[in-house]
């Protein structure tokens, strides 16, 4: 169970990238020691272990909830956010706004601009929506990836089946995955957003409880307004 925290005076400030580490991790005994812990100690405890952490946000309906542990536990860390072209201004001006409360330093992750332009023209997203979404989405953050050793993301179990069976650590493509929501009920969630007064996607009010592109996106609780059309569950970036 979470619960509220201050903003802390004192600061975790990421390793330089050019620490080298060539360590291994035993995820079982990480899954079994952060287990034991709330959602901001695991972010505070994350610096004890990794050097080079990789942070992403889609600001989306539930993101502020992962980047405010972050504020409060004094953490200092970039954010990327990938930048698809197709965002719905709304998020784009929820991802500014959300920049300006926290003191964010955000880095925006394109894709190549001439494979973008081409999903555009052939529409892409109506033909074949996981290469639009690798073309989009998963190629531009396989090319930063390399330079981390732990990617954070603010997934949370409740959120739908293929999630819910996700652990705090595992190991995909290469790379250590970190959800220290995972375990989070959605009560939780909603509770964390009202006691620290955190802003709302201008989006979720109008129905839209999940949101990405704008093209494969529509209203709908949890994540059926996501892709609604396919059995398309998840862009490809935690699949």
């Amino acid at each position: 169970m979470i619960t509220k925290t201050e903003t802390k005076e004192t600061t975790i400030e990421p390793a330089s990238s050019e620490t080298q580490d060539s360590r291994t991790w035993d995820l079982d005994a990480l899954n079994e020691k952060y287990l034991k812990l709330t959602p901001q100690q695991r972010i505070a405890e994350l610096y004890n272990d990794f050097d080079k952490v990789l942070l992403t946000s889609s600001f989306g309906t539930t993101s502020a909830l992962l980047l405010h542990m972050f504020y409060s536990q004094g953490v200092k860390e970039k954010v990327h956010f990938i930048d698809t072209t197709y965002h719905f201004k709304e998020t784009l001006k929820y991802r500014d706004s959300l920049r300006e409360l926290m003191g964010l330093q955000i880095e925006d992750v394109k894709p190549e601009r001439w494979k973008n332009e081409l999903t555009y023209k052939s529409e892409l997203w109506r033909k074949d929506q996981n290469l639009c979404c690798s073309i989009n989405k998963v190629e531009p953050l396989e090319t930063i990836k390399k330079d981390f050793q732990v990617w954070v993301s603010g997934l949370m179990g409740w959120q739908n089946d293929h999630r819910q069976s996700l652990k705090v650590f595992e190991e995909k493509n290469g790379i250590i995955k970190f959800y220290p929501l995972i375990d989070l009920e959605e009560k939780e969630a909603e509770s964390y957003f009202e006691t620290h007064d955190l802003p709302v996607h201008p989006l979720k009010p109008l129905g839209y409880e999940s949101i990405g592109c704008k093209h494969c996106t529509i209203k709908g609780a949890k994540r059926q307004g996501r892709w609604a059309d396919s059995r398309k569950t998840e862009c490809g970036l935690h699949t």
